[in-house]
Formats: C-alpha cells, sequence, structure tokens
C-alpha cells in the first residue's frame, strides 16, 4: 500500500477495515489438513499444530509484496511461537532447494519453510495472487483468508477480535 505522509493513518485505518471485512468473508467450517515437507525435508502436517492460530503464508522469492512481509511474519513468529501461534511459510514457485535454503538464511525466516508447488489454488483454498495468507484457527478451521500483504499487528488483532467473540 503506498500513502502519502498525511494520510498514512487513515490508509491505516481503510486497510485494517478492509483486512478485516475480507478475511471475515472467507470463512470454512471443516478442520483442514495439509501435509508438506520443509526446507530440511521435515514432514508438516497443519494438524500438527492443532491448539494454536496457524498463519499459512504463501509467497514466492520473486514477489516483492512477499518480501516486504516477511520480517512482520518473523516477528510474529518469534512473539507468539512459543505461546499461541505460529506462522508456516509455503513457498509457491518452482526453485531449487539450495536456493531456497539461502534465501530463507538471508532473510532470517525463523519459522518452517515450507514447499508446494504452484497452481491456482492450495489444500486450503484458491491462491488467485502472491502473497495470499490463511488463518487457521486452534480448532484446525480456516476462517480467514488475505490476498495481499499483512503485519504482525494486523494479524494480532484480528487474532484477538475472534477470541473475544
Amino acid at each position: 500500500m503506498v500513502c502519502f505522509p498525511k494520510c498514512r493513518i487513515k490508509c491505516r485505518i481503510l486497510f485494517s477495515f478492509c483486512f478485516a471485512a475480507f478475511f471475515a468473508l472467507n470463512a470454512q467450517a471443516e478442520p483442514a489438513e495439509f501435509t508438506l515437507l520443509d526446507v530440511q525435508g521435515v514432514k508438516h502436517n497443519l494438524s500438527d499444530y492443532r491448539g494454536k492460530w496457524v498463519v499459512v503464508n504463501y509467497w514466492a522469492t520473486w514477489c516483492p509484496p512477499c518480501l516486504t512481509e516477511i520480517p512482520e511474519l518473523v516477528d510474529f513468529h518469534e512473539e507468539r511461537k512459543d505461546k499461541d501461534a505460529v506462522v508456516l511459510g509455503v513457498n509457491f514457485e518452482d526453485i531449487n532447494l539450495n536456493a531456497l535454503k539461502q534465501f530463507s538464511e538471508e532473510y532470517f525466516m525463523n519459522f518452517p519453510v515450507l514447499r508446494s508447488k504452484p497452481g491456482p489454488d492450495s489444500a486450503l483454498g484458491l491462491i488467485p495472487g502472491l502473497p495470499t495468507t490463511y488463518l487457521v484457527s486452534p480448532e484446525g478451521e480456516v476462517i480467514a483468508r488475505q490476498v495481499g500483504p499483512v503485519t504482525a499487528e494486523l494479524i494480532a488483532d484480528f487474532i484477538a477480535q475472534q477470541t473475544a467473540e
């Protein structure tokens, strides 16, 4: 999002409203599941994270908005991983494994970096563009989707709003 300094607050409020409204429109009622390998070859099942909120972020190394949100996801994961939420980054491109490992190290990605073949959809739903982020409840239900970049604050606010309801 590009804003001039004078309208930064209005843009942030508008973006927050759109984020929350769009997130809520894409709820599913059944537990989601996928199994993907990370860059170390370790298998990750979405169900392994039941009991925590799971931020599943589909991204690519060539995607500028994806690169912008990586530090936000790193911060969110670092702050919440031992409490109530984790981030799973799903690389959604054809890329050499060694190049992806190097990239994730250079960007200090402290959350699992999983690999998936690119396509129009995923186990969680449509991927109309990158980045696309799904939010999975502690019960394993996909309750939200955001196409476009997210911030740690927006994710935390949305989780707090869902928890308060």
